[in-house]
């Protein structure tokens, strides 16, 4: 965004409690939307609206209780957060517990038109990743017939192991992809973070063209410090998001950075 676009689009926000300023209209050639992680506890009856006017589709990581607030705004919630942990997908005797969730969180979203949760693989632990590339397909497999039955995608998110998530066992991009051929689902696929994985792969637009396929989910931020995506961090975010378009690529691109500015 060149500064004098980036100025003249601030200048008409709203200060929160006032009649909403008109709606941002977007090309729509990606689908965004946004977490609410950047703006702490505010809540999303004040978040919502700020969301609907800066044009964008929808909200995501939301846990399931906030499901109908997000809506009724008219938003998607573009990938759903379930309550509680059943244990890490690379362990075994997890996978009762982590099936039992997944069925139950499945029928929620498809009942209220939820189009991905999200998923995580667990730590290694001094686990083999092999071992858990394994396991992770063991248990995904349980759950992916009543996934494709409902029209759910669950999404494996890969996070980076050397900054934020240490001993993360679904730090690179092939191990995932590998997870996601050997299920061989529709339904079960890749959430696609670029911060974490310009950490860990880099190579980033070699990395999607080649792999669309197996992303059902997209996350930004900038990289280093996942702050805004702007001129003061590596990554070149209007290449990337050209790169995207030209896949084909009809998923969501969801935002969820860290604010560094005083007024988020």
């Amino acid at each position: 965004m060149r500064r004098r676009h980036f100025l003249a689009s601030t200048a008409a926000l709203p200060v929160l409690g006032q009649a909403p300023a008109e709606r941002i209209v977007r090309k729509g050639r990606i689908k965004q939307s946004v977490t609410k992680s950047f703006l702490g506890r505010m809540p999303y009856d004040e978040f919502c609206p700020q969301v609907v006017r800066l044009g964008l589709v929808g909200v995501d990581l939301v846990n399931v209780a906030d499901w109908p607030t997000v809506q009724k705004y008219g938003l998607i919630v573009t990938c759903g957060l379930l309550s509680g942990s059943p244990g890490p997908l690379n362990r075994k005797e997890s996978h009762d517990a982590y099936e039992k969730q997944f069925r139950d969180g499945i029928e929620k979203a498809a009942a209220a038109k939820v189009p991905n949760l999200v998923t995580h693989s667990g730590s290694r632990a001094g686990m083999p990743d092999q071992e858990g590339l394994d396991n992770c397909v063991a248990g995904l497999n349980r759950i992916k017939a009543i996934a494709e039955d409902k029209g759910v995608t669950v999404v494996l998110e890969l996070l980076n192991s050397r900054v934020n998530h240490p001993d993360y066992m679904a730090d690179h991009t092939a191990w995932g992809v590998e997870m996601v051929k050997r299920v061989n689902s529709p339904r079960i696929k890749l959430l696609y973070d670029i911060y974490h994985m310009q950490i860990m792969d880099g190579d980033i637009i070699r990395t999607i063209r080649q792999n669309i396929q197996s992303f059902g989910h997209i996350h930004t931020a900038g990289n280093p410090g996942r702050h805004e995506i702007d001129e003061t961090q590596e990554l070149n975010y209007k290449a990337i998001s050209l790169a995207i378009v030209e896949t084909g690529y009809s998923g969501y691109l969801a935002h969820e950075f860290t604010a560094s500015r005083p007024d988020p």
